[in-house]
């Protein structure tokens, strides 16, 4: 058995809006510094990202791949009817262009789009990925702007006579386990949380991952986990950010990014004062779908924990507004190179360790953080979240733990 930290939805470089940067080798050689072991390599459906895969790495089985000791399996979005987006996994290469053909996507079509857009049902994308032996499953499925629960009211409604072979539901940056598991209708599910990364920067590779007990590292093993097939392969932990993080998760205006409660929202129209649009969020669109006011967590659900990005936590203790900057990324490598991975040093590396390496402002931040200290102003709209440090003038404000967890515990407690 095999302990793997996964991150099983990202983007090439051949998706809109995406780092050139975006190579499978740059993923094998950022993934171990972020402590992420299996990567679903996404855009599988794009012909020379595809030939890339292959071509770079060793070929373990006919789905699953290696480079500088990260496995990869064959995955990709695609945009569906209604603008939903979906996630599928895939056994094989085969089966990858065995789904092309039953698509009927031309070759330029695909080339154009590493997320192509597909004009057919959630219910035909479905029966093609039962036909393939691929998995499918709703991405970022709370998103305002192009998910199933932005388009439809539930499974059903979306996938018609195929939702029971629905495999899992993608949370998204702006949902935990805590928000779905008040909806009745996804209790039978596993939940993924995957970064939808454009950069294989530490700030966005591995933002969000799964951590899964395995009997191997393959697509074999890990279909196995999804649908909780046996007891030797299964989820062991959700891993992500703070919801309050996301780029939507309270209703906010598109272009000032004003916040509004439903009953705000709502008697204005969903229009702001400024004019533009207000966007719905997710934490009140989960509270329309919701079944139960509070979570109904079944048996097999893997605890979710909250990881707010170690660069974050660098620019929040050296008073630098960029998670980019010089000074944040020498101290992110520094911290890196001595713990192993960006996860150690989050929830793992002692503190009398970490403060013969860094600065005790940083140490003090990352503390904080494991204590559920940090400050958190929620998203909107689609601005992401804020971060603030405790301070004397800010104690009554919502920070970054569970409701259920006193401080934040180490991946390892679980």
């Amino acid at each position: 058995m095999v302990v793997v930290n996964a991150d099983l939805h990202i983007h090439s470089r051949f998706a809109a809006a995406t780092s050139e940067k975006m190579t499978i080798a740059a993923l094998a050689a950022e993934a171990p510094k972020k402590g992420i072991g299996l990567i679903g390599c996404g855009d599988c459906l794009h012909p020379v990202w595809r030939k890339e895969l292959v071509d770079s790495c060793n070929m373990i089985d006919e789905g699953t791949f290696e480079l500088e000791g990260i496995r990869f399996i064959l995955s990709c979005e695609v945009e569906a009817e209604k603008r939903v987006h979906h996630l599928l996994l895939f056994p094989s290469v085969t089966s990858v262009e065995h789904s092309i053909n039953l698509l009927g996507i031309s070759e330029k079509k695909l080339k154009a789009d590493g997320r192509p857009k597909i004009p057919l049902s959630g219910e035909k994308l479905a029966e093609i990925a039962k036909e393939v032996g691929a998995l499918i499953g709703p991405a970022h499925a709370f998103t305002p702007w192009t998910a199933l629960y932005a388009s439809f009211d539930s499974l059903q409604e979306c996938y018609g006579k195929n939702t029971d072979y629905v495999s899992f539901l993608e949370l998204g940056l702006s949902a935990d386990s805590l928000y779905a598991d008040r909806i009745e209708e996804l209790n039978c599910l596993s939940f993924l949380s995957n970064s939808d990364c454009h950069s294989p920067h530490p700030v966005r590779l591995g933002r969000e991952f799964n951590r899964f007990e395995l009997e191997e590292i393959n697509f074999k093993s890990l279909k196995k986990a999804l649908l909780r097939e046996d007891d030797k392969n299964k989820m062991i932990l959700n891993v992500g950010l703070p919801p309050q993080e996301g780029k939507y998760n309270e209703s906010a205006c598109i272009s000032c990014f004003t916040h509004y409660t439903l009953t705000e929202a709502v008697s204005r129209k969903w229009k702001c004062r400024c004019g533009k649009r207000i966007k719905k969020g997710v934490k009140d669109r989960t509270d329309e779908l919701a079944t139960w006011e509070k979570p109904h967590t079944p048996a097999f659900r893997p605890h979710y924990i909250h990881l707010i990005p170690l660069a974050e936590i660098i620019a929040l203790a050296l008073g630098v507004k960029s998670v980019f900057a010089q000074s944040v990324s020498k101290r992110w490598s520094e911290l890196v190179e001595a713990f192993g991975s960006e996860i150690s040093v989050l929830l793992e590396a002692e503190e009398e360790k970490l403060s013969q390496v860094t600065a005790p402002a940083i140490v003090e931040a990352i503390v904080a953080f494991r204590k559920g200290q940090v400050i958190m102003h929620p998203g909107g709209g689609g601005q992401y979240g804020s971060l603030e440090l405790p301070s004397e003038d800010n104690q009554n404000v919502l920070v970054s733990k569970n409701p259920t967890q006193d401080a934040q515990k180490s991946l390892y407690d679980f």
